[in-house]
């Protein structure tokens, strides 16, 4: 009998051979990417930038969704079945995840796969659990990078989810080209914790659980929340956000949500405002970027290191002002 051949039992590949497996759609090989993507190390983060710079021409061609919801609101049956019906049209999809709780345990967004476990078995489904290591910035980053590299693989619909309702969303949102906001019927905004931001940030609402007895009031959220809408700015794209329900349960819903993003896809890039939008996010994610590098490098000075615990120290109990406790460690960090 003929042993199957064994792949990817190399140790380390060069930045052309990783360009090279993303082209041909290597599971695997966008797997380590995105793991050199997330490390800490700094030859690591040597390779995944020389990965990302290869493989930029094969970038850009999918449709980024952001999906965030209350607790609650069946967001990962929800993604699911929306996945799914991604695939069935012959599309591939990748679910990516931002989580800053994750890194002090609370959070486990897809950290075990079951969560989606029929999507996760879908040969045009690749599903990756959030990043775990550092602030919301740095998540954010390795999120955005993440997200060009499945594009190089050639996913063409990009799922980024976010947990719970806080400041993950602004993250989300300066990365995807579409927002979608999963809500609950019968709770007011209040009592959903949902911020006036992000109902102004969304492309679309669609209520979940809408079926059975949670029929008639999730009809009434759907005008409460087109009511609501009203009372925000319109969109420079001169989007209408639009209210929609679905239920997972009856599998209803779900084309209507594909075909609205497929509506707003093609008002963005008639007007213009698709390759405006990219463009404005990827100026955007430079100066985070900059900012996250330049923070870092500060942090890790030995000079810094020795200094900041004291000066912490003074603000602290009222010795020095933080302003100038920060001055002197700036003009520490300028001056060696």
């Amino acid at each position: 009998m003929i042993k199957p051949k064994e792949t990817h039992k190399k140790e380390e590949f060069s930045a052309e051979e990783y360009v090279q497996g993303l082209a041909n759609g290597d599971i695997s090989i966008l797997g380590r990417a995105i793991t050199l993507v997330e490390s800490t190390k700094a030859e690591h983060q040597a390779l995944a930038q020389k990965i990302l710079e290869q493989s930029m021409s094969m970038t850009g061609k999918s449709i980024r969704i952001g999906i965030t919801g209350v607790p609650g609101v069946g967001k990962s049956t929800f993604i699911e079945g929306f996945g799914k019906h991604i695939t069935a049209m012959g599309k591939k999809v990748a679910v990516l995840a931002i989580d800053p709780s994750s890194e002090e345990g609370r959070g486990s967004i897809l950290g075990d796969k079951t969560r989606m476990e029929e999507l996760s078995k879908d040969a045009l489904a690749f599903i990756r659990p959030s990043p775990t290591a550092g602030s919301l910035g740095g998540v954010a980053r390795k999120t955005r990078e993440s997200i060009l590299l499945c594009e190089a693989a050639g996913y063409e619909v990009i799922l980024v989810e976010t947990v719970g309702v806080g400041q993950s969303e602004t993250a989300v949102h300066s990365m995807v080209d579409f927002f979608l906001l999963l809500m609950l019927a019968g709770a007011g905004d209040e009592l959903q914790g949902i911020k006036r931001g992000i109902m102004e940030m969304a492309d679309a609402i669609a209520i979940t659980k809408a079926d059975g007895d949670n029929l008639n009031p999730s009809k009434i959220a759907v005008n409460e929340y087109k009511r609501g809408l009203h009372l925000f700015p319109s969109k420079k794209n001169k989007w209408i956000p639009r209210v929609l329900t679905c239920s997972s349960y009856e599998n209803k819903g779900i084309t209507e949500i594909w075909d609205t993003i497929d509506s707003f896809m093609n008002h963005c890039i008639t007007n213009n405002h698709f390759e405006e939008n990219r463009k404005k996010q990827a100026q955007f994610w430079l100066h985070e970027s900059i900012q996250e590098q330049l923070g870092s490098h500060f942090y890790k000075h030995p000079k810094i290191k020795a200094k900041l615990n004291d000066l912490e120290k003074a603000v602290v109990n009222g010795e020095l002002s933080p302003f100038v406790a920060a001055q002197q460690l700036l003009n520490l960090f300028h001056t060696s």
